[in-house]
């Protein structure tokens, strides 16, 4: 019996013994964990809208980069863990499955593209992390396009296709004083059928008349057979809500074909790839609604393009300031939190009111979309100038 205890006592031992070292083991391993709060980015950095993803990872960057300088969130410092999505919907969805399940980021922000927002928030949506949404306009993002409801996890800090939709309506109607438009849509972006349903609806309620509409697909390179088309409907205005790759050449040809009526868009123009594309002469006489223009005389945003210039050697575009207000919005958020926890900080992200971003005052409301302004921009032989800003 006498040895029979003692073997007992020596098995009982050595799992008290592994038991010690795999709970050291794991505690150690939290402890390096809890030295950082890690938070994921899923961005366009290459494909066809690589400068979105290039700028909103250069805002968050350098957003990053001034909170670590200042003491961190939560007494820790932020480590940035960044995944490309290729500019593609499917590759979104990959992008944040790595993040979420490999890297284990509790919370991830990005992206400029709707369709691949909506494809990456699938994902996020399931493993029940935050995504934050950086500049991605269609309703679709934040809504389940099943069942209508808001999505639990999803959010964005930048406003929405029905709002931009109206302002772009308002301005052609009662700034240029058009009446006839006609629409041209890349059929294969979520964000550009959307954006055209909201323009159209809006400017066929206030008086004007879509006297055509024609549609392309992305990564088409020849339009001058459909702008002939639309040329022959004799519209005063055409209106292209698409991404600055296909409107830098749809711009450059309408011209050449001696189409000189306004061309309108919204913020998916707003790249400097755009007068690369388009060449300076053929975007005189265009206008599009944006989040922000570098010319706005806030203390915040002249600040912020000070910053941002002295930084990456050029003016921050849209996209670069949404990064940079979507991570400091997160931060508030965090520190509202006061804990790293996912379900913690979706709670405070939701709760969001009145957040001093450099595009403006910013809140969410109950459908975790952003209440913000939105400005018209112009341009002139190839330099963006600031129209008006236009309040929700």
């Amino acid at each position: 019996m006498n040895f029979i205890k003692k073997k007992l006592a020596l098995a009982i031992g050595s799992s008290l013994i592994a038991m010690s070292v795999l709970v050291s083991g794991c505690s150690t391993g939290s402890d390096k964990k809890a030295d950082t709060i890690k938070i994921g980015v899923v961005a366009e950095l290459t494909g066809n809208n690589a400068t979105y993803g290039t700028s909103i990872t250069n805002g968050i960057k350098l957003a990053v980069q001034q909170l670590n300088d200042t003491g961190g969130l939560l007494g820790k410092k932020i480590e940035l863990v960044v995944a490309d999505n290729k500019s593609e919907p499917a590759e979104a969805a990959n992008a944040m499955s790595k993040l979420v399940n490999q890297d284990k980021a509790p919370v991830v922000m990005g992206l400029f593209a709707s369709s691949s927002a909506i494809a990456a928030s699938n994902v996020s949506e399931a493993a029940k992390v935050p995504f934050l949404a950086v500049g991605a306009t269609n309703p679709k993002v934040t809504l389940d396009d099943k069942t209508g409801k808001v999505k639990p996890n999803t959010f964005r800090v930048c406003f929405i296709d029905p709002f931009q939709g109206t302002v772009g309506a308002n301005f052609i109607l009662n700034e240029l004083k058009l009446q006839k438009a006609a629409v041209y849509i890349d059929n294969s972006s979520d964000y550009a059928k959307g954006l055209a349903e909201f323009f159209k609806k809006a400017y066929v309620e206030k008086g004007g008349t879509v006297v055509i509409e024609e549609s392309y697909l992305q990564k088409d390179s020849d339009f001058k057979a459909v702008l002939t088309k639309i040329a022959a409907a004799k519209p005063e205005v055409i209106y292209i809500p698409g991404y600055y790759e296909e409107v830098g050449k749809i711009c450059k040809q309408a011209r050449e074909l001696g189409i000189t009526i306004p061309i309108i868009g919204g913020d998916g123009w707003d790249s400097p790839k755009l007068v690369e594309i388009a060449g300076a002469s053929a975007l005189n006489n265009t206008y599009f609604t944006n989040h922000y223009s570098p010319d706005s005389t806030n203390e915040a945003s002249k600040a912020f393009v000070d910053t941002y210039a002295k930084t990456y050697k050029q003016k921050p575009d849209a996209p670069a300031v949404l990064g940079y207000d979507g991570a400091m919005l997160l931060a508030d958020s965090i520190k509202r939190a006061g804990v790293y926890e996912s379900a913690k900080v979706a709670e405070a992200l939701a709760a969001t009111k009145d957040f001093q971003a450099v595009t403006g005052k910013t809140s969410l409301d109950a459908s975790h979309d952003a209440v913000k302004s939105a400005v018209i921009v112009g341009f002139e032989d190839g330099k963006q100038v600031y129209r008006a800003t236009v309040n929700p």
